[in-house]
């Protein structure tokens, strides 16, 4: 969740980090924020959209890519 202004930041930088703009984008912005909890469950209904090599392979660069970009805390 973001507010509206944060939210227009982290467009405004959109093609910075590309498919992973809002959490690359936040933490470059020095937003806060937060882990939640998700349960997942498997599907009832229909198939998945997520590639799980092809998606994980494209994650994995962009951490790569922010590891890059983004000055770590220690």
């Amino acid at each position: 969740m973001l507010f509206r202004e944060s939210y227009e930041k982290v467009k405004r930088n959109r093609r910075y980090f590309g498919d992973f703009n809002l959490i690359f984008g936040a933490s470059k912005l020095n937003l806060k924020i937060v882990e939640v909890p998700i349960r997942y469950q498997e599907r009832t209904y229909g198939s998945t959209n997520i590639s799980r090599f092809r998606h994980g392979w494209l994650l994995l660069k962009m951490c790569w890519f922010a590891m890059r970009k983004i000055k770590f805390v220690g």
